[in-house]
């Protein structure tokens, strides 16, 4: 190892002299110290691979947390659509799915995110303004008409009523007749992030 770095030091030097890296412009780091241009491992000091690195797919998982990442699981492509009703971001949906995506990242509006019906006087102004307005599972029915849960992944950006949408989701996975072990995606269920920044709490954290 000693020698290894010894070897790295003499190569980082001759990199540096070579692309005249001592005309770069200094820059710190938010905590003010000096950044260097390059780091190798010859700058670890005390480092223990098996510890501190690992191997992908396990603890510290500073590799992946899968053995193989992306060779055997490719990146998921969702991007985030939802506005009007349900019918209007199925039609999205399709568009994108048909030009590649691998799934769905629904937004949702304003009154369901706050867990509103449309027709709630407190909705006015803002059903399916900057999302889709979900109101009950019929709604989820045609929002995946056509769709079949077990071909997509999807992902449900949304906090305070997310085990109402969780449960829409499994009713329709089960009047399609989808094993609930086939489905799959993402769903959030923070409602710290709504009282730290975004604003659509329901329930005390």
């Amino acid at each position: 190892m000693a020698n290894d770095s010894k070897r790295i030091i003499t190569e980082e030097q001759r990199w540096a002299k070579e692309k005249r890296i001592d005309g770069l412009p200094p820059a710190k780091s938010e905590l003010g110290k000096d950044v260097k241009p390059l780091y190798t491992p010859a700058d670890v000091k005390d480092s223990d691979y098996l510890r501190d690195v690992g191997f992908p797919g396990e603890y510290p998982f500073t590799r992946g947390i899968y053995p193989g990442m992306y060779r055997t699981a490719p990146w998921q492509m969702r991007l985030y659509a939802g506005f009007g009703t349900a019918e209007d971001t199925n039609a999205r949906w399709k568009f994108l799915i048909e030009s590649g995506n691998m799934g769905v990242g629904c937004a949702f509006d304003l009154p369901t995110q706050m867990g509103l019906d449309s027709d709630d006087s407190l909705a006015e102004d803002e059903v399916g303004r900057v999302g889709v307005a979900i109101d009950s599972l019929r709604d989820v029915e045609i929002l995946y008409e056509g769709l079949p849960l077990d071909k997509i992944a999807s992902s449900f950006n949304i906090n305070a009523p997310c085990a109402i949408l969780l449960a829409m989701y499994v009713a329709l996975a089960e009047k399609q007749g989808v094993p609930l072990s086939s489905l799959q995606g993402t769903l959030s269920n923070d409602l710290l992030c709504e009282y730290v920044s975004r604003g659509c709490w329901i329930f005390p954290p």
